[in-house]
């Protein structure tokens, strides 16, 4: 699976260049070679099928082609979540987003809810954060709950290998959600900004998040959420 890359940059999208043709030929090769190894592969091998969907799905979403993506990753998400693999139904997540398709947004939602609820890979559960923080507008508290909730997974979920880099990621995701939101561009500035939304205390601000994610999901939900709450990990 592609390796997750996290842009922060200005919290806006690049446009793409497109692929020049020896791209796109290294593309559909790639592309032939998963699905021969996904025909090959069992059916009783659920969670390697769901990776090797995601595989395709991910370079039918670079050759835009992503009606086609969005089907298969579907598939990979139903899988990953019968077997109670959070990280591959949260990659699946990923791959739907990007995918552009009516129900996206409403399956980052979904995809988030799952990050910060079971014990994801921290620099997945921000990537997700990142696209909703892209899709708000720069006034929005909702982006503040989002960045400031990248801190909290970072903090309980990082190995020390990994701490620092995503730290100083996360740090550099709130400034400038608070620069964008509030113009704030001070330590002060910001350490009144955290107490004015009450950022600082978990207990606060992640049923906040919640209510974000209830708003982007609406009635859309693909799973019921008291359900698998009780499947969380002791």
């Amino acid at each position: 699976m592609a390796e997750q890359i996290i842009n922060v940059g200005s919290l806006v999208k690049d446009a793409s260049d497109g692929l020049n043709a020896e791209e796109k030929l290294g593309l559909k090769i790639r592309l032939s070679e998963k699905i021969q190894q996904l025909t090959a592969l069992e059916e009783s091998a659920p969670l390697p099928r769901a990776r090797l969907q995601l595989d395709i799905a991910e370079i039918l979403n670079a050759l835009e082609r992503r009606k086609e993506a969005w089907d298969i990753a579907r598939e990979a998400f139903s899988l990953s979540m019968q077997q109670e693999s959070w990280q591959d139904a949260v990659e699946a997540c990923n791959v739907l987003y990007q995918a552009e398709q009516p129900d996206s947004v409403a399956v980052l939602g979904m995809g988030i809810w799952l990050a910060v609820t079971f014990p994801v890979d921290p620099e997945l559960t921000v990537a997700m954060l990142v696209h909703a923080i892209d899709d708000m507008p720069n006034n929005s508290d909702g982006a503040a709950v989002a960045a400031i909730t990248g801190r909290y997974v970072v903090d309980l979920r990082a190995e020390d290998d990994q701490h620092e880099s995503l730290g100083f990621l996360v740090d550099s995701l709130i400034a400038m959600v608070a620069q964008r939101h509030s113009n704030v561009q001070s330590q002060d500035a910001m350490d009144k900004w955290l107490d004015r939304l009450a950022l600082r205390d978990p207990q606060v601000f992640l049923p906040r998040l919640a209510q974000v994610v209830d708003a982007i999901v609406g009635d859309k939900w693909w799973f019921d959420r008291d359900v698998l709450r009780g499947r969380l990990p002791e």
